[in-house]
């Protein structure tokens, strides 16, 4: 079981202050960042999220010759004006496209952010209370992403999903990286969501369905946190986020991070 006590001194403290705040309200995470405003997983996207104190969902894949980089899909062609896999280009041909103007022209040269480059941008926000997702898609990049996140102490913001949330072995190499990291374990549905509270190797619950406050508070008294993303809250669905929020819920994944906000509001 990962404990809070496993860490000490000042990340301890910033850690607990961070926990504490989920009792409040759940935080919001922007799917890709803020989607219908500006182009997904680019800095200037995310630097958008930040500056409203949002956080955000990003992607990782693997460039041929081993780089890093932040884009949902598994080829380049909806988001930028490419072709190709991005596991057959080179992170220098990567570089030169142009990730902006396929949304807006006001965006036009924005790129394809490295890693690195997303993690710097976090490390520069550090102190707002915010959650930020990794979705892991490329294999084998568990321990560098880990890496970056304790350069730029920017570990503690941080819940790795996508693979991770299914599969054992990638939980595993994250937490081999640090055992201060984040992961979650999917429960699709209520019937799943006793095996995942079980779960020792975890301190989050991915949750795809709407959950009871008992639920939520089970989850709490264990020492895990409860994230919920898919179609429950992806949509503009307001009576189900305040469901989600008024159940306990720590963080919510959704397409529609402003409308969320101002639903959650007194």
């Amino acid at each position: 079981m990962i404990k809070l006590s496993t860490l000490s001194g000042m990340g301890l403290c910033l850690l607990a202050m961070h926990f504490e705040s989920f009792a409040a309200e759940p935080l919001i995470v922007a799917h890709r960042g803020l989607l219908r405003h500006a182009p997904e997983n680019t800095l200037a996207n995310f630097r958008a999220c930040l500056e409203l104190r949002l956080g955000f969902e990003f992607d990782v894949q693997r460039t041929k010759d081993g780089h890093l980089v932040c884009i949902h899909d598994d080829n380049v062609e909806r988001t930028t004006n490419g072709t190709g896999a991005v596991s057959e280009l080179s992170f220098s041909e990567i570089r030169e496209l142009d990730a902006g103007s396929w949304f807006d022209p006001k965006f036009n040269g924005e790129k394809v952010p490295t890693i690195d480059d997303v993690l710097k941008l976090l490390a520069e926000y550090r102190r707002h209370d915010i959650l930020v997702a990794v979705d892991l898609k490329a294999e084998g990049v568990e321990q560098e992403v880990v890496k970056l996140a304790v350069k730029y102490e920017v570990l503690d913001q941080l819940i790795f999903i996508g693979r991770t949330i299914s599969e054992p072995d990638v939980r595993k190499r994250i937490l081999a990286a640090s055992s201060a990291a984040h992961v979650a374990i999917v429960a699709n549905n209520a019937k799943e969501f006793p095996n995942a509270l079980n779960d020792e190797d975890v301190n989050w619950i991915y949750v795809r369905f709407l959950p009871t406050a008992d639920e939520v508070d089970r989850a709490h008294q264990t020492d895990k946190r409860v994230f919920i993303a898919g179609t429950t809250v992806a949509g503009e669905l307001p009576a189900n986020w305040r469901q989600a929020a008024e159940a306990g819920i720590d963080g919510i994944l959704t397409d529609y991070p402003l409308e969320l906000r101002s639903a959650l509001r007194p």
